[in-house]
């Protein structure tokens, strides 16, 4: 494994698009700049220690397309791309603060990507706001950050079987299926599917207002942790879902969802709040 070094946009987009699902990380590049060379030797070495992931270079003054149109307006800049989509960058010479980015979107592209989806469509929990997202009734020692990672854990409710998940997209996004992976005699079997809500709605309003779509997941989806298709013209723009789940399977008050899923593919190239910003104010430049 190696870097590879972009020779001009249609050789760009060709990496971008051949990666999938796979993290990207593109270092914009140029021989005059110092801190360029300073991190060049360092950036050499890491398709080594991270063999799943895709290391370009981009020189600036040769790929006189590609750098606009990234929106660059300072050099020494490293953009990271998964389903050739825009997800974080950082400015600088430092090694430490890169390698730490590139492990983080590294697991999550291991774990998120390790099934072909096909069509484009890739698990999005990289598109996931995580501040943004909540869950109403959530216990305290099972929340629901357990079943949105690979980490362990699982999410139960606090006092009653019923759930109400707020997750917010930082980018609008086309979503296809949805996994749940739970106990059969626990995990969730009803479920209705909300969109766009301009907050979070809470139960009444769960119960009483027209759904996008309801579920009943049968115990051989929670077993398996397999897609279940959604009517994907229904959700071709979606900014937040909201899932009611309304009882499990047991029939008691301990619902439990190991892991929790979205099968789909962005559809905006840049993620609505400009990336996770390494120094500086929003609406500053770099």
């Amino acid at each position: 494994m190696a870097v590879k070094a972009i020779t001009d946009e249609a050789h760009f987009q060709t990496e971008l698009a051949a990666a999938g699902g796979k993290l990207v990380v593109v270092d914009f590049t140029a021989t005059w700049c110092g801190p360029c060379r300073n991190i060049s030797h360092l950036f050499d070495q890491l398709p080594a220690k991270y063999p799943k992931a895709a290391f370009l270079k981009a020189d600036v003054d040769r790929c006189t397309e590609t750098a606009p149109s990234q929106d660059m307006s300072t050099m020494s800049m490293l953009i990271f791309y998964r389903a050739r989509t825009k997800i974080d960058r950082m400015q600088g010479a430092d090694i430490n603060g890169l390698e730490a980015k590139i492990q983080k979107h590294y697991v999550a592209s291991l774990y998120e990507s390790g099934k072909d989806y096909g069509h484009g469509m890739l698990d999005l929990n990289t598109f996931i706001q995580k501040n943004q997202c909540e869950c109403l009734n959530e216990s305290n020692d099972h929340p629901m950050v357990n079943a949105l990672s690979s980490s362990g854990g699982h999410l139960e409710p606090d006092c009653d079987e019923q759930l109400i998940i707020s997750i917010t997209f930082n980018q609008l996004v086309k979503i296809s299926a949805i996994k749940f992976k739970a106990p059969p005699s626990h995990g969730p079997k009803k479920l209705r599917i909300f969109i766009n809500q301009p907050s979070t709605i809470d139960f009444d309003t769960a119960e009483s207002q027209v759904s996008v779509q309801d579920l009943v997941l049968g115990q051989k989806d929670l077993v398996s942790g397999s897609p279940i298709p959604l009517h994907s013209v229904k959700f071709q723009n979606v900014q937040n879902m909201q899932l009611f789940v309304k009882d499990n399977h047991s029939g008691d008050e301990t619902t439990i969802i190991d892991h929790l899923a979205f099968i789909g593919s962005p559809i905006a190239t840049t993620k609505i709040d400009d990336f996770q910003r390494v120094a500086g104010k929003k609406g500053e430049s770099h």
